[in-house]
């Protein structure tokens, strides 16, 4: 698939929340994410993607850094903890209904937005796409049997392991061979795109 396309697709949508956002209406962004919610179970993670502002700016952020030569910091042990994702999205959950019930115009879209600008300075894309981020935590539940899917094709795989190294999301893992799991790819084409012998497709 055309990587023109994809960045065409998230540049449409980064621009058109920035237009909700300066113009108040923000809340019909939660449109467009269970739109997508609903379409992962046939897509997948496509939301995370190519639709997602927060990862089209984590991606110009990770441009950026690699060009100055700024090194990511580990991840913390702690945040790979299962407890640490249901925690935050239990907490997501409950100020997303907070602001429902009481009518409250809490920025918290913003805040996710700055928070995945702040985590992705300081460490790779993986912290956020993998760990921390609500909309992709309830997004990997929907994507566990996508119809559409990326997938390696065994035969005229090299097993070179870059696939595994670029993923932003640590969805490529060697069991024996290399797979991709389905409900952790970001259907961002990375893989794709950088495969020496073009065995990932959908």
């Amino acid at each position: 698939m055309n990587t023109a396309l994809r960045k065409t697709v998230q540049a449409i949508f980064f621009f058109f929340f920035l237009f909700l956002f300066f113009t108040g209406k923000i809340q019909i962004w939660m449109v467009i994410f269970l739109g997508s919610a609903f379409l992962a179970l046939f897509l997948g993670r496509f939301y995370c993607g190519w639709i997602c502002p927060i990862n089209t700016m984590m991606q110009v952020i990770t441009k950026a850094k690699k060009i100055i030569g700024v090194r990511n910091l580990s991840i913390p042990a702690f945040i790979k903890k299962p407890l640490t994702r249901c925690l935050i999205l239990a907490i997501f959950i409950a100020a997303f209904l907070f602001i429902k019930i009481s009518g409250q115009q809490l920025p918290l879209l913003l805040f996710l937005f700055i928070s995945g600008a702040v985590l992705t300075l300081l460490f790779s894309e993986t912290i956020w796409h993998r760990y921390l981020c609500p909309f992709g935590t309830i997004l990997t539940l929907i994507s566990k049997k996508p119809l559409h899917y990326l997938k390696i094709d065994a035969p005229n795989c090299l097993q070179c392991g870059l696939c595994a190294q670029i993923c932003p999301g640590e969805a490529i893992k060697k069991e024996p061979v290399f797979q991709i799991d389905k409900e952790l790819c970001l259907q961002c084409l990375n893989c794709s795109q950088h495969c020496p012998k073009e065995a990932i497709h959908f």
